[in-house]
């Protein structure tokens, strides 16, 4: 890569959107990389990504011709599962050779289903051949006794992870399909039962951390994933605490809303090399003295926001050209790690859905992500600074720019983690199915 001049390296890094999205039309219209042969049974996660970025890059319109965007949405619903939810791709599909014995190798899947029915929404298609009330029935069926979810359901036994990745994918599907309605619905003359709201609440609970994270289980170290689809989860079936002064007659989490806000701030850091020295501002909080106990720590946090975790120059043992060239601060997904580009889409989306958008630099995420792993070659954003891009971190680093206020990305619901273009077209959804927001 050529070095920059000193007038280029003074200037805020740009979206180089044009490479962008030739990036996202290659992994669109051409073979991806041989990398991704082993996530060919994934193929709806992938989708979603692409489809996505394409959407907050503005060129959804413009890059697949409307016979390609049938052609998307086609391929979609052949993924979908006769018995209600959808497939991850349509390789299981037995089509009429189906049998009970052969059902096995053929389940549903929830982060599926999920991916499936926000690519829909951003293709603006109709729903009309949703199997809508089948995926109703289906979803309560994945729910465990103890409130978490997960993946499948094989001979009537529930398969998959215990993590909040599945309560979050579950409780989207809920909220596109049937709104922040609480109970029972009456589809089509039969009645389909809701899931346990109380209990995916207590479920998320009890994975709370001492520090303010969330894990995927009780006395795990919490992670800014889990934390985001923890909150997530909790913010499409209405049970999402944000201040400790609530009153809810209902459980709601997390249990302590400033906790999670302050861990969560903690995220941001200028460190890149997990080799370096670290010096934080933040880490001052712990020593101030007993005469500002009366200041509360979201004042506290608010103060130092400007002022993320810095790696200085001489405690770094190995500096990229991207630090020398940009000074930025990405986040972190746990305590004492590197900074990564996906984890400014988790951290700061989390911190949108707590209500506190302000307390990290937006500017300084810009310009890491901008500065240090967007590629500018092939464009998209690799995962730490020199990485080629991959579908995942292009999608969450255009995510998180989104989120923090740059003019060549749409505005992205943090919650659905996709445009809040596409967000609006859920209403019109509601109220043909008779589920207007006003109602629920």
């Amino acid at each position: 890569m050529a070095i920059l001049s000193n007038s280029q390296a003074s200037e805020e890094p740009r979206l180089d959107k044009p490479r962008h999205i030739k990036y996202w039309t290659r992994c669109l219209k051409t073979l991806l990389p041989h990398q991704y042969t082993g996530n060919d049974s994934n193929r709806l996660y992938l989708a979603f990504f692409i489809i996505g970025a394409l959407d907050l890059l503005g060129a959804l319109d413009s890059v697949p011709s409307a016979e390609e965007r049938r052609d998307h949405i086609n391929w979609i619903y052949h993924c979908q599962h006769p018995d209600g939810g959808f497939r991850m791709w349509p390789g299981t599909d037995f089509g009429p050779r189906a049998t009970k014995d052969n059902a096995l190798w053929d389940p549903a899947n929830i982060p599926a289903t999920y991916f499936a029915l926000v690519t829909l929404l951003l293709l603006e298609d109709d729903f009309k051949r949703l199997r809508r009330r089948e995926t109703l029935e289906w979803l309560p069926k994945m729910q465990r006794p103890d409130g978490s979810f997960g993946e499948t359901l094989i001979d009537g036994q529930i398969e998959g992870g215990l993590d909040p990745r599945f309560g979050y994918c579950a409780a989207g599907i809920r909220y596109i399909l049937r709104g922040l309605h609480t109970g029972p619905l009456a589809l089509h003359g039969s009645k389909v039962n809701d899931m346990d709201v109380d209990s995916l609440v207590r479920c998320i609970r009890l994975a709370e951390a001492y520090d303010g994270g969330i894990a995927d289980l009780g006395f795990h170290e919490p992670h800014a994933g889990y934390t985001f689809c923890s909150l997530g989860a909790l913010a499409f079936i209405d049970r999402l605490e944000v201040s400790s002064q609530s009153n809810s007659t209902k459980p709601t989490g997390p249990s302590s809303p400033n906790a999670v806000i302050a861990w969560l701030a903690y995220r941001q850091t200028e460190l890149t090399d997990p080799d370096a020295g670290i010096e934080s501002e933040f880490a001052m909080a712990d020593h101030e003295s007993e005469a500002n106990a009366g200041v509360s720590k979201i004042s506290k946090l608010q103060q130092r926001a400007k002022v993320p975790a810095h790696q200085t120059a001489e405690n770094s043992t190995g500096v990229t050209i991207f630090d020398l060239l940009v000074d930025g601060a990405g986040m972190s997904g746990r305590t004492n790690k590197v900074a990564d580009t996906c984890y400014g889409f988790w951290v700061g989306a989390s911190l949108h859905l707590m209500g506190q958008p302000g307390l990290y630099d937006h500017a300084a995420l810009r310009r890491y992500l901008l500065g240090k792993t967007q590629h500018p070659i092939l464009g998209g954003f690799g995962k730490f600074p020199g990485d080629v891009p991959d579908l995942l971190h292009g999608y969450l680093g255009l995510a998180a720019l989104g989120l923090s206020g740059c003019d060549e990305v749409k505005e992205l619901d943090a919650n659905l983690c996709l445009s809040k273009d596409a967000h609006l077209r859920l209403p019109g959804l509601w109220e043909s199915w008779q589920l207007s927001s006003a109602g629920v």
